[in-house]
């Protein structure tokens, strides 16, 4: 197995877990604690994706003009993983001991969110585009683009959760309900189709193979 899918599968198997646990009827189905122990998981699994990914761009951090961003993006977006993790597990607390969990679920971490932001911001910067769009050419040309609009799905799923605990809002409670899955949904598919062609942009190497194949795109036009 190669690199890429090596970090792709843990990433799938996560975003799996989080667009499954947002709905209230899979919270009714299962219970609070095993919904709880569902987002934990799924933060586990995108820890050890984001991990791997950490690790395929350290050796070409220094390696210029992709890998200084490559390993900027994954180094931030584990340390929003981990932040992930934090919070999953206080979810999985609250739901031994509150009864009122089945309705709050679990709302994005704002730390962990931002630094998804951030990172997918930094990747998306990164990538070959033509003017403001992405430019079309190599495999997973459009990879950047669908995670940097899962991040700011997250985003906003934190943002409207923030304010559930306070107003009890059922809009406010769908919005971030909804938002993680659509995030979490953005994701998986990254995910999958780094599993199906075993490529994908966040890999440094991969990436200038891909930035040398737009290049010729672009001439050639």
């Amino acid at each position: 197995m190669s690199r890429e899918r090596l970090m792709a599968g843990p990433f799938a198997l996560g975003s799996v877990c989080f667009v499954v646990g947002p709905f209230p009827g899979y919270a009714q189905l299962v219970g609070a604690q095993a919904d709880a122990i569902t987002f934990f998981v799924g933060s586990i699994f995108f820890t050890g994706g984001g991990a791997v990914q950490a690790a395929i761009a350290f050796p070409e951090r220094r390696s210029f003009p992709h890998g200084p961003a490559a390993w900027h993006a994954a180094a931030i977006q584990l340390a929003g993983t981990l932040f992930f993790n934090v919070t999953t597990y206080q979810a999985v607390h609250t739901s031994l001991s509150n009864a009122d969990y089945n309705r709050v679920v679990w709302r994005p971490d704002a730390f962990g969110s931002i630094c998804f932001l951030v990172s997918g911001v930094i990747a998306y910067r990164a990538s070959a585009r033509r003017g403001r769009r992405p430019a079309h050419g190599p495999a997973g040309w459009w990879e950047p683009s669908i995670n940097l609009l899962g991040c700011v799905f997250f985003g906003i799923a934190a943002v409207a959760g923030y304010v559930v605990p306070a107003t009890g809002s059922p809009l406010d409670l769908a919005a971030a309900n909804v938002n993680t899955a659509l995030g979490a949904a953005c994701f998986l598919t990254c995910a999958v189709a780094t599993l199906r062609t075993g490529r994908t942009l966040k890999s440094p190497r991969l990436r200038r193979l891909g930035a040398v194949a737009v290049r010729d795109i672009v001439r050639s036009g």
